[in-house]
């Protein structure tokens, strides 16, 4: 099982990980160490339990955020989706004006042809 030496709060630690999850521990000990800076900033030197106590309050705080924000995108695009889907209006033309429209059209074969005997 390897062991990794992680900084938090300008503290050393040594953890160990199953093999190949190395990243991942060296990732949260980073997002970890990232919020311990400014409370040790903040407040000096603090003991170890309450430094790591408070920066994992810090991380658990914004993974609250991000879980209730991740919750109501979910109910959106859940809405967004029961919506039927829109459709376009066609426009339905009345038979009187297709014929109309078709007896124009074959007149204008008609003058069409004439023009060309003539021509």
């Amino acid at each position: 099982m390897p062991e990794l030496d992680v900084t938090i709060g300008g503290r050393s630690f040594q953890v160990a990980c199953q093999p190949g999850e190395e990243h991942f521990l060296r990732s949260a000990a980073g997002m970890l160490d990232a919020e311990a800076s400014p409370i040790i900033a903040q407040m000096g030197r603090l003991p170890e339990a309450k430094m790591l106590l408070m920066a994992g309050l810090m991380l658990a705080d914004k993974t609250a955020a991000l879980e209730d924000e991740l919750r109501s995108l979910r109910a959106r695009v859940t809405e967004l989706e029961a919506r039927p889907v829109a459709t376009r209006d066609v426009a339905v033309m009345p038979q009187g004006v297709v014929e109309t429209l078709a007896e124009i059209a074959a007149r204008a074969e008609a003058m069409a042809a004439r023009v060309e005997e003539k021509a």
